[in-house]
């Protein structure tokens, strides 16, 4: 086991080393001049662009420029926002609980429809039932998030007026953020309805970021539960007499659930990526409307270190996947 743990860490450095390279050299593709998007508008002599280059170091070499990034960031200084003049590293952890509270509901949401309506597409397999989930699934997977979003918004919000349109709670309530996940400070508040208005601006933002997520943790367990429930020892199950609720929910599901539990972990890149278009539609204050603010504002290193940060995070959560995979199947241990 520890050999399997060692072998899965030592595939970190090169990993990182990788990722903070792409995000380097992306950056550096980006059309625009940095001195200007930091002196705004006005004109700026050639005299003192050329020293506000030098200030910023993008006079020297790139592999020079690239030698201290990957100096910076080891020491965790991302650097300094062009619009804001803050850490970089400081408003991303100040937006990142607004994105970890969205994500962790679009998991649950995911999660909680998907594996039981693939466990029963599985077990009631060609029923009308099968083929619901099943049609339900791939158009909820098609259909691209801006889109179902603004259908969400369109029907939900406006037409029938359940839900906001937008943020993560309503003007009238201010507290102390003491979590910074809405949910639990507006429930730590002695403010009535505060608890209430910040549910009912997540359920619409879930809804689109884990509609994607759902589909594909339906389909593998559908999948992963007709694989299993072809096994030996199911037959052996049922020729015992056991009967099919226990079959199903005791003995396939736990085998089954060695794939769901990668492809569960494999979606919060799918989460990263379709928070960026989630939160920007539904005007959600995380990490992902941060990064497209970054994007409209030229703003560099807020960019660079938002980007390098989220892959970091992709990262880690896939390498902790790969090690409780580990732990769910001996055999690859041992391969």
């Amino acid at each position: 086991m520890l050999r399997f743990i060692f072998t899965r860490l030592s595939l970190i450095v090169p990993t990182f080393l990788g990722i903070v390279f792409l995000a380097f050299i992306l950056i550096h593709l980006v059309p625009g001049d940095p001195v200007e998007v930091r002196m705004g508008e006005r004109g700026i002599a050639p005299a003192r662009h050329a020293e506000l280059l030098h200030e910023m170091g993008l006079d020297r070499p790139l592999y020079v420029q690239f030698a201290d990034y990957v100096g910076n960031v080891l020491h965790g200084n991302l650097g300094i926002s062009l619009i804001t003049h803050r850490p970089v590293l400081s408003e991303f952890f100040d937006l990142f609980p607004a994105t970890l509270e969205l994500s962790i509901c679009a998991v649950l949401f995911a999660i909680i429809l998907g594996l039981p309506a693939g466990m029963l597409a599985g077990a009631k397999r060609n029923s009308p039932f099968d083929h619901m989930v099943m049609g339900v699934t791939v158009g909820g997977y098609s259909l691209p998030i801006f889109v179902w979003g603004l259908v969400l918004i369109l029907t939900f919000s406006l037409d029938l007026g359940w839900t906001p349109v937008s943020g993560r709670i309503s003007l009238e309530y201010d507290f102390d953020r003491v979590t910074g996940f809405m949910t639990i400070d507006a429930l730590l508040s002695d403010q009535e309805g505060a608890f209430a208005s910040a549910l009912s601006h997540l359920i619409l933002p879930t809804i689109a970021l884990g509609t994607i997520p759902l589909a594909v943790i339906a389909r593998m367990t559908r999948s992963s539960m007709l694989e299993v429930l072809g096994e030996d020892y199911i037959r052996t199950a049922r020729a015992k007499g056991l009967g099919t609720f226990r079959i199903v929910a005791i003995h396939a599901l736990r085998n089954a659930m060695i794939p769901v539990v990668t492809v569960i972990g494999l979606q919060v890149g799918t989460l990263m990526g379709g928070a960026i278009l989630t939160e920007t539609i539904f005007s959600w204050p995380g990490v992902g409307k941060w990064l497209v603010e970054s994007i409209n504002r030229r703003d560099y290193p807020a960019l660079q270190g938002g980007v390098l940060l989220i892959a970091c995070l992709v990262m880690t959560v896939n390498l902790l996947v790969d090690l409780l995979y580990g732990v769910l199947n001996p055999r690859i241990r041992r391969r």
